[in-house]
């Protein structure tokens, strides 16, 4: 097993170390996505791109909820680690693992029932109304093996190991790839095809990394007997857990909201805001990697009481954001133009293309909020500081949204790029000022 000890060597080599297979790991899960939406798009037409495009927040909601249990479960088990309670952090997967059971089982159920009004408070079209509510409702049949993926791969991640995971959505996202340009792209089916190729690659991701723990990482393995929920864990996990998938929520809670000031605009902006948000997701998934790194860093460090090389782990993070960020905005400032007509036909997109490429001119500059935002958000979770991560997405969200709804209706989606600078702004502005004023106080009294 590649278990990483982060409270002893070169911080800058762990981080990078650390960070790197999870950016390359995200990347692929993103482009299993953005197979979807090109595929889409470019065979079946325009409306399944928006269809997909409005399931899209939907889906990025429930996903993100279940990753932000986990992220919390996550940060107690680095800690455990780094404390070397190896036993305790047996416990907390065991007890993540169950309460998941039953919490993915019931966002399948509600899910499907719910699709319907979902789309309705979205204010969907009718004609792209039974196309949408199908797609969704069979994604929401992938949330059991979205659940144990996360769950398992925060488990590896917590031991320094984020190498794995990324060969697992490396398979998975070459497999999504493959079916969809086979049964779509040759064979002719429609977008009940492009969901449900969607599920089997996270069924498949979430098989994997069973058999890999089971196979490979004793320090994980669980027997009959270790299989129990340790009602106190569940409690501490729930209270960083919940709090972190409220925070992980904000984000497609806000747009849904946004989505809806959208879809007022007609298909050609919706299928235009569909292609930028995968964009945007590529360029700020690398800046959430690095994020975890440092949450990750400052966890085990916590459990070891080394506070110094936290604060230095924390400043160094913040350094490989800044970097990231310089490179990023360099290439969509470049390739926007390229990059968004990868998602539609080229008949019919001018103007598609036009409209997204104006986009990405301002959020390229913008790019450079979250990145920072990420790094101390990061610093908040190993700290286990959840609540300052809620409140901090919570700011940026509302303001995110409002201010979508004021400037859309005059500027198109060049007005939500304005808006997200705002939000993430005075995010920014809250994380410093709560930073130099509680969190290194806490920081020098950490026992």
């Amino acid at each position: 097993m590649a278990a990483a000890d982060m409270t002893k060597g070169n911080i800058f080599r762990h981080l990078i170390q650390y960070s790197v297979p999870l950016v390359l790991g995200n990347m692929f899960q993103l482009t299993y996505h953005a197979v979807d939406s090109m595929i889409a798009g470019r065979f079946i037409g325009k409306e399944a791109l928006a269809a997909e495009g409005m399931a899209g927040p939907v889906m990025n909601l429930v996903i993100l909820g279940i990753s932000g249990i986990c992220m919390g479960a996550g940060v107690l088990m680095s800690s455990f680690y780094g404390a070397r309670e190896y036993h305790k952090l047996k416990r907390e997967m065991s007890t993540a693992i169950l309460f998941g059971l039953y919490f993915s089982l019931a966002v399948v159920i509600l899910g499907i029932m719910a699709t319907p009004a979902l789309l309705r408070i979205l204010c969907v079209p009718g004609e792209l109304m039974g196309m949408t509510s199908l797609y969704l409702r069979i994604i929401f049949l992938g949330a059991p093996f979205t659940y144990f993926y996360n769950a398992l791969a925060s488990a590896l991640k917590s031991v320094g190991d984020s190498k794995t995971s990324l060969k697992f959505l490396m398979f998975s996202s070459l497999l999504n790839g493959v079916l969809d340009l086979i049964f779509i792209g040759l064979l002719g089916f429609g977008i009940v095809c492009s969901a449900v190729t969607t599920v089997v690659a996270e069924a498949v991701s979430a098989g994997l990394s069973v058999w890999y723990v089971y196979r490979y990482v004793p320090m994980l393995r669980l027997g009959w007997g270790e299989w129990k929920l340790d009602r106190e864990l569940l409690r501490v996990t729930l209270q960083y857990g919940s709090v972190t998938a409220l925070q992980q929520s904000c984000q497609p809670v806000g747009k849904l909201c946004i989505q809806g000031a959208v879809n007022a605009l007609g298909v050609d902006v919706i299928a235009a805001f569909h292609a930028v948000n995968r964009i945007d997701d590529f360029a700020c998934m690398p800046e959430q990697s690095i994020s975890h790194g440092i949450t990750t860093f400052v966890a085990q460090n916590r459990g070891a009481v080394q506070k110094e090389r936290m604060h230095r782990g924390f400043w160094q993070g913040l350094i490989l954001e800044f970097g990231y960020w310089a490179g990023i905005c360099s290439l969509v400032l470049l390739l926007r133009e390229m990059v968004v007509g990868l998602f539609v036909p080229g008949e019919g997109s001018a103007e598609i293309v036009a409209e997204g490429s104006r986009y990405l001119g301002l959020m390229g500059l913008f790019y450079i909020f979250p990145a920072f935002t990420n790094g101390f958000q990061g610093f908040y979770r190993g700290m286990g500081m959840m609540k300052m991560t809620l409140l901090g997405t919570f700011i940026q969200t509302s303001l995110r949204v409002m201010f979508s709804w004021i400037f859309a209706p005059w500027w198109g989606i060049r007005g939500v790029a304005v808006a997200c600078a705002a939000g993430w702004s005075v995010m920014l502005l809250v994380e410093v000022t709560y930073y130099f004023h509680i969190a290194s106080d806490r920081l020098k009294k950490l026992r």
